[in-house]
């Protein structure tokens, strides 16, 4: 796959992100930002890199967090044109911060959420999680993104990913059209139905930012390295509905192709 540039993507990105559900694009934003931020996630979690005896559980959760570092790494040029090339030019929302973040420790203990899912995408005033809602159209989310702000190397609990699942998602949510399917329909067989996928690491430097399908399936895991990992996890949101009168996206793109309709 060739580099992206301050442009944009190469016609080699979309393709691998339509055919594989994903991209991964190093130096995203700077490595200075992920510093800054990583200070004030510290700060937000009341612990201290200096004091590894005061980190007891597997993994804290952040919410949205605006700050400057956050919202500037969201803001880089490269990642303008990279939501061009694959949502479509005018067709998201600038994000105005990053969230959430699952800050993840070195521990022997299950976190308690590795499991093989996909981000919902509407319907989240339920307060059960589980009957949030995804639908053929990704109404509500134009990508699911992964943006590292530390070192991430194999032990370090890099997020999962289950190659091409995007497209077996979009056949799997095309009967039940408009409404779409909650979480717990989806994952009623453990997304059996992806098994066969090969499993990609999310793993990288600080700046890395994988650019994903909304349908891709993917996992957290307990972390087995030294440091802890400081990673966003937040959804790209689209300007509207999809609006048929316009060229399809690639996301659309990589929809369309899976459910067999004409591009």
């Amino acid at each position: 796959m060739s580099e992206a540039n301050s442009s944009g993507l190469s016609e080699a990105q979309i393709a691998h992100f339509i055919e594989h559900g994903y991209i991964k694009l190093e130096g995203a934003f700077d490595g200075g930002l992920a510093s800054q931020g990583q200070e004030q996630l510290w700060r937000a979690m009341g612990l201290s890199p200096d004091a590894p005896e005061t980190w007891k559980q597997p993994v804290v959760r952040l919410g949205f967090l605006t700050g400057k570092p956050f919202a500037e790494a969201a803001n880089t040029p490269l990642l303008h044109a990279s939501y061009d090339a694959l949502v479509g030019e005018g067709r998201w929302l600038r994000p105005n911060g990053l969230g959430t973040f699952p800050v993840r420790f070195p521990s022997p203990n299950d976190p308690g959420d590795a499991g093989w899912h996909v981000d919902a995408s509407f319907g989240t005033d339920n307060p059960d999680f589980m009957q949030w809602r995804v639908n053929v159209k990704s109404s509500g989310r134009a990508l699911l993104m992964l943006f590292l702000f530390s070192d991430v190397g194999e032990l370090d609990a890099p997020t999962k990913i289950r190659k091409g699942s995007h497209s077996t998602i979009a056949k799997q949510l095309l009967p039940a059209g408009e409404a779409g399917l909650t979480l717990g329909e989806l994952a009623a067989d453990g997304f059996a139905s992806t098994a066969d996928c090969a499993e990609v690491l999310a793993t990288g430097e600080p700046g890395t930012v994988y650019l994903c399908h909304p349908f891709l399936v993917h996992s957290a895991q307990p972390h087995r390295g030294a440091r802890p990992r400081f990673m966003a996890q937040p959804p790209l949101l689209p300007k509207g509905e999809f609006d048929p009168s316009l060229p399809p996206s690639a996301v659309q793109i990589a929809i369309r192709r899976a459910i067999g309709m004409e591009l």
